[in-house]
């Protein structure tokens, strides 16, 4: 699953200027809980420190790209720094099936609605997946810590984790290390859908 991002962008200007605004200072907190310097997070994003610093400052919006390139690098999903983070009284989050959002993917023919809590406040995120036939994550196999646990609800869907390969239909379960070179696809001619978590750690 790739990094997601919620349609709260999509709810309205005053929605806009809240979750853009506070992009900056969930960074700066971020980078500053692991102990990394702006030098040093540049190093590891590929994105310059003075860039950093103006994102942090509010000085300078990211690009979608700069954001992935820095939530990477924090170990973060982009929907941590875009999530309203809208907290419910008490120790659990309820999300009606009506109320489940859609989250956001750089992967064509797949959409995502999520069945999760804010990711400020939880290390675990889900999805409800519905991808279209022929669709993939591409041919780049993708690396980043963390775990994946995917249950195929309908249809088929075929993994390859570490240049093993894993084919999955309905009732059937794939769980591995994101650590390890690994990418999905759709092989069918219908659609398939799934039940898909994914596991972020500090």
């Amino acid at each position: 699953m790739t990094d997601p991002l919620p349609a709260a962008a999509m709810e309205g200007p005053g929605t806009l200027d809240r979750i853009v605004s506070s992009i900056g200072p969930k960074m700066r907190a971020l980078r500053l809980q692991r102990g990394l310097s702006l030098q040093q997070l540049a190093e590891r994003a590929d994105v310059s420190a003075a860039a950093i610093h103006k994102i942090e400052r509010s000085g300078m919006v990211p690009t979608i790209t700069t954001l992935l390139k820095l939530a990477a690098a924090l170990n973060r999903p982009v929907g941590y720094f875009v999530d309203e983070d809208v907290e419910q009284a008490g120790p659990a989050n309820l999300i009606p099936a009506v109320d489940r959002r859609v989250v956001y993917t750089s992967h064509r023919g797949i959409e995502l609605e999520g069945i999760s809590g804010p990711y400020g406040r939880f290390f675990l995120a889900g999805a409800l997946a519905t991808v279209e036939p022929g669709a993939s994550s591409g041919e780049n196999p993708m690396e980043h810590p963390g775990e994946e646990l995917v249950y195929c609800l309908e249809g088929v869907l075929e993994f390859e984790v570490d240049g093993q390969e894993y084919r999955l239909g309905k009732g059937d379960t794939v769980h591995f290390r994101t650590d390890r070179p690994h990418r999905w696809h759709n092989p069918g001619r219908g659609k398939a859908k799934a039940l898909w978590m994914a596991l972020r750690p500090l």
